[in-house]
């Protein structure tokens, strides 16, 4: 429990200065809310440090202090309860950084505030009261309502304000509790705890008397006669520590009685006669990697050399540059190269990559050369560990043996943390959409954030990708980015084979085995024979995408959402991808009772178990977002490619990203169709970028690769595009379709979307709201209509979108539209419905 400073400054008798606080709390409220500051915590309170506040009759938060000053509000402002913490947690530029997020993509800074802090930093609760220890009750003096709470308070010590609130029948207790506190009959308690707790462990010491070697020896003549086990121990200390050498080592006690393997009254027999004495230390949880540098430098190609240089020379006129490199080109090599000279001349770096799949390797090249300089920081860290990440690149650290990270590596979530000194950016793989947030505020992109991000610390940023997303593309070739091209790729190694397999064929034919063609079959135990490694590609989880009966037609629903149920074979359930409802399989059509329901479609957990039957003997694993719940999943599936422990690894887009593997002969795309067909603007331009990404995991390392494309429209210009390699080609038809139907890079985005759990009261909302942005935008805007899927989690959804020409000013646009939704607002048969704002949805 945090307890109010109470010290008294030496300045108490010297003129009282009156402080209050704006402090931002991490709720969806726009603005800060003044509070003020208690005299006694004027010496001690600075800007970004975290504070618990009461808001509203109840409730008590961990706010931000985010400006201090003297100007009395216009009403009586609450008084802070506790300071929280000895140094800010957040810096000026994170505030700016913040301010820019919740302006830029339509949010308030507190739902800002509450993606960017590690849950640890993240406190609630309600205020408890309990009887005062000098009162005693007094039955006669005590009228109706003080009667009823100290009668609840001796059955049960301390109560919350609204267990108090329903003792007396009614919520407004807070007048008489303050007149029994006033009375001094109750106290009141904040019990906040601190979300985060740093680790302590115990270490063992030598007492001053045994701290040389003469006494020492005296002392182990002594324990050899009689006490072994205490010998054993002072020996495994002198062996730990290193003691009276040059640099002694501390010793943890859990260490000493392993190596010992003594007990804990042996030991504590020796705290007992005066040997050793314990103490704590706080200690790090994060892993510590005992790997020094063990590379200084990377040799670069000629190639990439070329590269290096045209960065180099591009960052001289810009802030942003564009590397567009082939798949294994060596991209990494020369991130490496850029890290060293940011590190050299004093600054930070921040490398973001899309997936937490790809910090494991990684990393492992990272601290090749950069040793325990590296850091990772993601969502599969406990809150304690994200929380000691955050405290070291703020150089709040307590452990004394933990080094300051000078490179974090970290997925979208990174560009929050609290940077002091950044140069360099690197978002590699800058084409991915897991870099974009979907939910809850706010919606940002991680790419164009960085960059923000970046003009904050005059740093520079690096977008690096195969294949390049349109609108970054654009901005390049018209001179916003510079742009550095790498087409060779690394050792001289020969683009992938890529083959187009054509299912209808191969389906009239009747040469399929399961999903898999004749081609793609043959490869893969061609493969297997020669000791090559498989990826499998299928964009898809589950093991079959429907249940349907063949008679009627009947195919299982989601209760809460508009979509079919995914069958499960492992868990033997149909499930929902959107809500995680899930049932099991009926034994007959609810519909028409017939029992002849059939399989439709095929997710990755069905490719692994028809390979499994097909190819017995070959070792195969799976990496889906089922598969990789775990904190250590991701390590433990790549290890074992990358060791050879698996043959064949089949997966959904995770297998695409940026993976790097010796061994791999053959890539196989089993169902290209389904990127291609999807109902979306940039299907076209997803579908290419991931069978290209995908196409890049064969032939690493000095062989040429083999991509099979299986494929029921083997003509389809993208596909014909992926096996030319020819990004060009895609990008040239992509733009003249964007330009044409008005969309990006030509056009920015926004869209409204309108929830409700009453459709009728949904449909009646989206059209009031729809006409008054149709007031003011006019043709621009698209709408309200049903999404694709029209409802999730049991409301309904109805979108609006609108289409702004890129040389709009957008702020004025955002204005308009927050203008147009505080009128809606004001209408009460509309408050229940919640309305959602994405700038820039891809």
């Amino acid at each position: 429990m945090h307890q109010l400073h109470t010290s008294i400054p030496y300045f108490c008798f010297m003129e009282r200065i009156t402080l209050f606080a704006d402090i931002l709390l991490p709720l969806p409220i726009k603005g800060t809310f003044t509070y003020r500051v208690p005299f006694e915590l004027n010496e001690f309170v600075k800007e970004g440090q975290r504070v618990a506040v009461q808001f509203g009759k109840k409730k008590i938060y961990a706010g931000l202090i985010k400006k201090l000053h003297q100007s009395v509000p216009e009403y009586t402002p609450k008084y802070i309860l506790h300071l929280l913490d000895e140094q800010p947690l957040v810096n000026k530029v994170q505030f700016r950084f913040w301010e820019w997020i919740s302006s830029y993509y339509m949010s308030t800074e507190g739902e800002v505030m509450n993606a960017a802090f590690p849950s640890a930093f993240k406190l609630a609760s309600e205020s408890k009261v309990l009887l005062s220890p000098s009162f005693i009750p007094d039955h006669d003096i005590l009228d109706e309502h003080e009667f009823k709470i100290t009668e609840a308070l001796l059955a049960k010590k301390r109560l919350t304000i609204g267990e108090i609130g329903k003792t007396l029948g009614f919520q407004n207790v807070l007048p008489f509790l303050k007149k029994m506190i006033e009375k001094k009959m109750l106290v009141l308690e904040e019990e906040l705890q601190d979300g985060f707790k740093p680790k302590k462990e115990k270490f063992v010491r030598l007492t001053d008397t045994f701290e040389n070697e003469e006494a020492l020896q005296l002392l182990m003549d002594e324990l050899g006669k009689r006490a072994f086990k205490q010998l054993e121990l002072v020996m495994s200390y002198i062996s730990l520590s290193a003691v009276f050498q040059d640099k002694e080592d501390e010793v943890r006690k859990t260490e000493l009685l392993k190596k010992a393997d003594a007990g804990q009254a042996a030991f504590k027999a020796l705290v007992d006669k005066g040997v050793f004495e314990e103490y704590e230390k706080v200690v790090s949880r994060l892993e510590d990697d005992p790997q020094d540098k063990i590379l200084s430098e990377v040799k670069l190609t000629g190639h990439q050399s070329e590269a290096y240089d045209n960065i180099k020379s591009g960052f001289e006129d810009h802030n942003v540059v564009l590397l567009h490199g082939v798949t294994s080109g060596g991209k990494t090599e020369i991130y490496i190269n850029l890290i060293k000279e940011a590190i050299d001349s004093g600054k930070q770096v921040l490398y973001l990559l899309p997936e937490i799949a790809l910090t494991t390797q990684i990393i492992i090249r990272l601290r090749k050369y950069f040793g325990n300089e590296v850091g990772i920081y993601h969502s599969r860290y406990s809150r304690n560990e994200r929380a000691e990440v955050w405290n070291n690149v703020a150089g709040l650290d307590k452990s004394a043996d933990n080094k300051a990270y000078k490179i974090i590596l970290g997925p979208r979530s990174a560009i929050f943390l609290p940077f002091e000194n950044l140069g360099l950016i690197i978002v590699d793989e800058e084409h991915d959409y897991s870099y974009k947030q979907f939910d809850p505020a706010p919606r940002y992109h991680a790419r164009d954030a960085a960059i923000f991000l970046a003009s904050l610390h005059n740093a520079k940023v690096l977008l690096g990708t195969a294949t390049p997303a349109i609108e970054s593309y654009f901005n390049a070739k018209n001179g916003k980015y510079a742009l550095v091209e790498l087409t060779q790729r690394y050792g001289g190694m020969e683009m992938p084979e890529i083959e187009v397999v054509d299912m209808r064929n191969e389906h009239r034919r009747r040469l399929l085995k399961s999903h898999f063609s004749s081609v793609l079959f043959a490869q893969i135990k061609k493969a297997l024979e020669a000791n090559q490694q498989i990826i499998l590609f299928q964009n898809r989880r589950g093991f079959s995408l429907r249940i349907e009966c063949e008679q009627c037609n009947y195919i299982p629903v989601c209760k809460n959402c508009d979509v079919t149920l995914t069958y499960h074979k492992r868990s033997e359930l149909l499930k929902c991808h959107y809500c995680g409802y899930s049932t099991t399989i009926p034994p007959a059509c609810p519909d028409c009772g017939s029992t002849h329901l059939k399989m439709q479609g095929f997710g990755t957990e069905k490719v692994e178990e028809e390979l499994s039957i097909l190819l017995p003997d070959a070792r195969i694993d799976r990496m889906d977002l089922d598969s990789t719940r775990s904190k250590n999943a991701y390590h433990r599936i790549i290890s074992d490619f990358e060791n050879r422990k698996t043959d064949i690894l089949t997966g959904t887009q995770m297998v695409t990203k940026g993976l790097d593997f010796d061994n791999v002969q053959v890539v196989g795309v089993l169902s290209a169709d389904n990127m291609l067909s999807f109902p979306d603007f940039r299907a076209h331009e997803r579908s290419f970028q991931m069978l290209a990404q995908v196409s890049g995991r064969s032939g690493r390392k000095y062989k040429q690769g083999k991509v099979i494309i299986q494929a029921w429209q083997p003509d389809h210009p993208i596909i014909k595009y992926v096996v030319n390699h020819d990004y060009q080609a895609m990008y040239k038809s992509q733009l003249s379709e964007r330009e044409r139907f008005k969309y990006p890079p030509y056009y920015r985005l926004i869209i409204v979307k309108m929830k409700h759990k009453n459709p009728d009261v949904l449909n009646e909302a989206a059209k009031t709201f729809g006409i008054e942005l149709h007031s003011k935008f006019g043709n621009r805007v698209i709408g309200p209509e049903f999404p694709l899927i029209a409802r999730i989690k049991n409301y309904y959804i109805k979108q609006i979108m609108l289409k702004n020409p890129k040389n709009t000013n957008h702020k004025v646009v955002k204005e308009l539209i927050t203008e147009a939704y505080e009128n809606f607002r004001k209408i009460g048969k509309y408050r229940s419905v919640i309305v959602q704002f994405d700038v820039d949805p891809i």
